[in-house]
């Protein structure tokens, strides 16, 4: 008997620790013309769509989650080969060989069975329409002189669901080409000095496109209320701050 309700405790104990681990992570639910839209917000530059019973993983990344406690993917996107947005291990959990996985060119030297989608390309993948949107940097650079993310390397993705256009932006600044973006429902724009934006870069940027919601994500030690006081005169773009450090 006593066997029996060791077992049933491990049982009750490994089922908790999954659900704990999926509780950790902040959720925000959009509402679609053809249904919910759930985030999950992983952390730094990581996030989980999920939407009309489908699994969308960006950027997983072993450290910040147990992929074995959460979805398995329908489609995986890719932003750039850094280690914190290209981790094999995570994609060995999330997804297999068949899973669609849309990546840039560097990384599909790396990743089995991708989808390269250069800047600019536009597919639709598992039912998503999908555009690839250039990221790079235009001022921040290594000590060589490099950029820590140069063009054409990198993609930001815009999703569309139904009638909501979502920009997740990768590691980028505000380029010419973001700036230049419409119809942008949801953005998730990184601010993490010295790779990506500064508050003020973010708020040039989103004052040209005008998403209705922006998170700022892959935030590091940036001052997130230096943002939030940047934005607080354009009353038409509303920022929403998660924990995506």
């Amino acid at each position: 008997m006593w066997k029996l309700a060791a077992t049933m405790a491990l049982c009750l104990a490994l089922a908790t620790a999954g659900t704990s681990v999926q509780a950790a992570f902040e959720t925000d639910v959009i509402k679609t013309s053809a249904g919910d839209l759930k985030i999950t917000f992983i952390g730094h530059g990581t996030l989980m769509f999920e939407f009309g019973g489908k699994a969308i993983h960006v950027d997983p990344w072993s450290k910040l989650a147990d992929y074995g406690t959460l979805p398995k993917a329908n489609l995986v996107l890719i932003t750039h080969e850094h280690q914190d947005h290209l981790d094999i291990e995570a994609l060995k959990k999330v997804r297999d060989d068949k899973t669609p996985c849309v990546l840039t060119e560097i990384c599909a030297k790396k990743v089995n069975g991708g989808t390269v989608m250069h800047n600019g390309d536009v597919k639709t993948v598992e039912g998503i329409k999908i555009e690839a949107v250039p990221a790079y940097n235009l001022v921040h650079k290594r000590d060589n002189g490099q950029p820590f993310h140069p063009k054409g390397q990198g993609n930001g993705y815009i999703l569309t669901f139904a009638d909501k256009r979502v920009y997740v932006a990768g590691d980028t600044e505000n380029t010419p080409e973001m700036k230049a973006l419409k119809e942008i429902d949801i953005a998730f724009l990184p601010m993490n000095l010295p790779y990506t934006m500064t508050p003020e870069m973010i708020a040039d940027a989103a004052k040209a496109f005008k998403p209705k919601i922006l998170y700022p994500y892959h935030t590091g030690e940036t001052d997130l209320s230096k943002l939030t006081d940047l934005m607080k005169d354009s009353p038409g773009i509303e920022v929403r701050i998660r924990k995506m450090k």
